[in-house]
């Protein structure tokens, strides 16, 4: 285990970008899947790319990983072209895709083993399955994997060529909790060991969990790339959810200072606005006799910035592309 460590793990060096990417297109006759997208990513960073299903997202790591030819634009892995030097970028970078799968009786040995065949110098298959704790299952078919096996094993076939850059698509899904945060760790884990990891995925808190930057492709087009934390104060203002003690009116709700927005569900009130929302709530409602509990507040989220980017066409995104 020590030495594929060892031999995943790169010297830390100034922060460099891996991936350039330049007014990448690709259509499939009239329909433009991506459509004039540029970005950057840094060596040895979790670079995460959301946005909703057939937003193009898997069409762009195809085209990086060379699977895929553009119809224009340029891409540059570590100085190559992933069209006209396939042959090195297979060695720099690995692939697991959503919809991959092995022949169901392939054993997870014979598996591994295969794809370390197509290196002239590969990582050894025993230390990576012992890596990825699947040894115990080295001899089972594929078929016969659980879902979090079956991400295991995606990861260790992207790793096995010691890969430079490890591109990862909805790697999650159908996997239960306990398996989606254990899958959560070891994609933590290879960054560690320096491999720049590309995560296509539609789970907000996984892409908040992981990723140093996100990029967010809606309709073939990069609306806003920055961090986690950047493009989640996108989604603005704060909410808080209540009970009152007696019944509130709207028009009540909505003199107090800071509230831009009330919503009722049941017993519940939530209240959106800006600035210390939920004390002015608290503070106002107290002077009238309303008393609050099952008091919840936050601020905005992914999730919240998602389903606002989403639903305005990119141009008129404030701010536009957000890339520091």
């Amino acid at each position: 285990m020590t030495q594929i460590a060892d031999s995943l793990q790169r010297p830390k060096t100034e922060t460099k970008d891996t991936i350039t990417v330049q007014h990448l297109v690709k259509r499939y006759g009239e329909f433009v899947a991506v459509d004039d997208i540029s970005f950057t990513i840094h060596e040895g960073e979790i670079f995460g790319i959301i946005g909703p299903n057939g937003a193009g997202k898997t069409t762009t790591v195809e085209c990086i990983s060379g699977l895929r030819v553009p119809d224009s634009g340029s891409i540059s892995v570590y100085g190559l072209s992933p069209h006209k030097d396939r042959d090195k970028i297979r060695k720099l970078v690995g692939v697991q895709l959503q919809e991959s799968a092995l022949p169901p009786r392939l054993k997870v040995g014979e598996a591994l083993n295969l794809f370390a065949s197509f290196y002239s110098d590969p990582l050894n298959p025993n230390e990576l399955l012992d890596l990825l704790g699947i040894t115990k299952v080295k001899n089972s078919q594929f078929r016969k994997l659980s879902g979090g096996q079956k991400q295991r094993l995606s990861i260790a076939l992207a790793l096995v060529g010691k890969t430079r850059v490890a591109i990862l698509d909805e790697l999650t899904t159908g996997l239960d909790p306990e398996a989606r945060r254990e899958t959560w760790d070891l994609i933590e884990g290879v960054r560690e060991r320096g491999v720049t990891v590309i995560l296509v995925t539609h789970f907000m808190d996984e892409a908040e969990r992981l990723c140093d930057r996100i990029s967010l492709i809606n309709h073939g087009k990069l609306v806003v790339l920055d961090t986690p934390e950047a493009i989640a104060a996108l989604a603005g203002g704060n909410r808080l959810r209540f009970v009152p003690s007696q019944p509130v009116d709207d028009k009540t709700l909505y003199e107090i200072p800071g509230v831009s927005g009330v919503e009722r569900k049941e017993r519940y009130i939530s209240v959106t606005g800006t600035g210390d929302l939920a004390m002015s709530v608290i503070n106002s409602l107290a002077k009238i006799g309303v008393h609050l509990s099952d008091i919840e507040a936050r601020g905005g989220n992914l999730d919240d910035a998602f389903v606002k980017l989403t639903k305005q066409e990119p141009s008129k995104v404030s701010g536009g592309v957000v890339e520091p």
